[in-house]
This record gives structure tokens, sequence and C-alpha cells, in this order.
């Protein structure tokens, strides 16, 4: 199972992101709610997983992303947001996420990208 750390600006989604993957045997060992935060956290945390949101205050989802893989080339990120248009699909690809998950999304869809970076 996965020591996650959460980022979302919405703590509506923090809970049910948490609630959905501690149910499925994760653990949840931070969450932030913007991407400064979640630089910090993932450096002071050392997560297996990170699930990002793009629309973040601060710094944004991708930013967060790019500076978390230049911290960590390893880092296991999946990206959950509502931006679901194919060029940012293809820039969070790019900059280095195993995953792009829309919202709203199927619980089985976030738990199959966690099994799946998990695996990788």
């Amino acid at each position: 199972m996965a020591n996650i750390l959460i980022a979302d600006d919405a703590i509506f989604m923090r809970a049910s992101i948490k609630k959905l993957v501690e149910e499925s045997g994760h653990t949840v060992i931070g969450e932030a709610a913007d991407g400064e935060e979640a630089i910090n956290k993932f450096t002071e945390l050392k997560p297996d997983v990170i699930i990002l949101d793009i629309t973040m205050p601060n710094t944004d989802g991708i930013e967060a992303l790019k500076r978390i893989k230049a911290i960590d080339p390893a880092a296991k990120i999946i990206i959950c947001s509502a931006v679901g248009q194919p060029a940012i699909i293809a820039k969070a690809i790019e900059s280095g996420a195993r995953e792009f998950i829309v919202k709203p999304f199927e619980s089985a869809h976030l738990l199959a990208a966690i099994e799946k970076i998990m695996r990788n």
C-alpha cells in the first residue's frame, strides 16, 4: 500500500480523495492546499504517490509538478484536475506526471492509477 500526499485547494476534494484512498488500504501522510505547500510537504514527508490538482493558489500544479520532479525525478505524481483539455494533459505528462485523472472522476479510475504507478 502507498503513502500518499494529496494537494488540492478544495478541502472537500482533499477529504473525498482521502476517504477513498484510506478505504482502499492506502495511508494519507499529508495534505496541501497549494503548490508551495505541496512541494514543502513532498520534501518533508517523502510520499510514495502525490495526487496533485492543477488549479491552486500561489504555485499551480504544473509548476509544483516540475519543481517536485527537479527534487526527485522518480517522484510518482498523479494529476487530478477539472482542467482536462488535451493541451493541459499533454503538458502535465511532458512535465513528469505519470497519470492524469479528470474531475469529476470515477473512484475506480483513481485507485487504478495509484495501483499502476506503484507497480512501475
